[in-house]
């Protein structure tokens, strides 16, 4: 009966430590597989963030070369032209067929002095006259490269207006005359065109 009980119970201790290590085995598998599983797990976190980085990389390149155009496209380049004050005629010295003659900058309107007008007085050409020679009003000024041997002025005309002079004559264009046009010149024998010189003219 002893040895009965013996094998018995050294059979029930071999059971016992043969789940024990198929228990062991189990839990040993188990923390294996999560092991390689959080190494993937890490692996695959790694790969994403490898993957990403050059398209974050290449965003941030962008970016940055965007700010950077942005920084150094600067301001708009500003024209060298200066406004005048609204009111200013510039006069220039204009190649006509008879030489060089003073003109409006403004479609190089020929100008003209009138001949029963006198130095320093006022304009005589009114009224119907002033209709087909007009006045050069405005605040007189030589074109940039113009450099008038006379001086310019201003009279009161009819109406009040301020009529340019040049030397103390009143100044007048041919109204409807195109461009370099002279062809009041010499009319009625009483309208006359300024001739100056192309020295007037800065490097001419």
């Amino acid at each position: 009966m002893r040895k009965s009980g013996w094998t018995v119970a050294a059979g029930l201790g071999s059971l016992l430590l043969l789940l024990t290590a198929c228990g062991g085995s189990s839990n040993s598998t188990s923390t294996t597989g999560a092991a390689t599983q959080s190494t993937a797990s890490s692996s695959s976190s790694s790969g994403s963030a490898t993957t990403s980085s050059p398209t974050s990389s290449a965003h941030a390149q962008a970016t940055s070369s965007s700010s950077s155009a942005k920084q150094t496209a600067g301001p708009a380049p500003t024209s060298s032209v200066s406004f005048l004050p609204v009111g200013t005629t510039v006069l220039i010295i204009q190649r006509s067929n008879l030489g060089w003659v003073m003109a409006k900058a403004a479609k190089e309107i020929v100008v003209y002095t009138y001949a029963k007008d006198s130095k320093g007085g006022p304009p005589t050409c009114t009224g119907s006259c002033a209709s087909v020679w007009a006045p050069v009003t405005g605040v007189p000024r030589a074109g940039p490269v113009d450099n008038f041997p006379g001086t310019f002025g201003v009279v009161t005309g009819a109406g009040g207006i301020k009529q340019i002079t040049y030397n103390g004559y009143p100044l007048y264009t041919l109204v409807g005359a195109p461009s370099f046009s002279t062809k009041g010149n010499g009319l009625d024998g009483e309208w006359h065109v300024i001739i100056l010189s192309k020295s007037d003219i800065t490097g001419g």
